[in-house]
């Protein structure tokens, strides 16, 4: 299940560009290199973000998550070769997309381990 989801997480960095102009993914291998390094920064820097800004996430109803989710996109299109993000508001609408994907796809997978 966890090859799946990297799977998956692969795909939706692929069509992201697709979606929000001014992200780019130069190749597969890229891709998959960027869903191990997503997967790991949610797992570890993200819930540290997350206790770190809980007032203002409080104060703003989770919204807040945005933000937190686009800087470490942002910060990937740093870190990685061959991913580009022009622009912290465009790694904002390329979280929120990402997590969008996420949600529908994690649905899918429920919905098709329950039958």
């Amino acid at each position: 299940m966890l090859l799946l989801k990297w799977l998956v997480s692969a795909m939706a960095f692929l069509v992201l560009p697709y979606i929000v102009s001014g992200i780019s993914v130069k190749s597969i291998g890229t891709a998959l290199i960027l869903a191990l390094f997503w997967g790991v920064i949610n797992v570890t820097i993200k819930p540290i973000l997350l206790v770190l800004t809980l007032p203002i996430n409080l104060l703003t109803f989770g919204i807040f998550t945005f933000i937190i989710n686009g800087f470490l996109l942002w910060l990937l299109g740093g870190l990685i070769k061959g991913f580009e993000v022009h622009g912290f508001l465009v790694a904002i609408l390329g979280a929120i997309v990402l997590s969008a994907i996420g949600t529908i796809t994690h649905w899918a997978m429920h919905k098709s381990e329950m039958k």
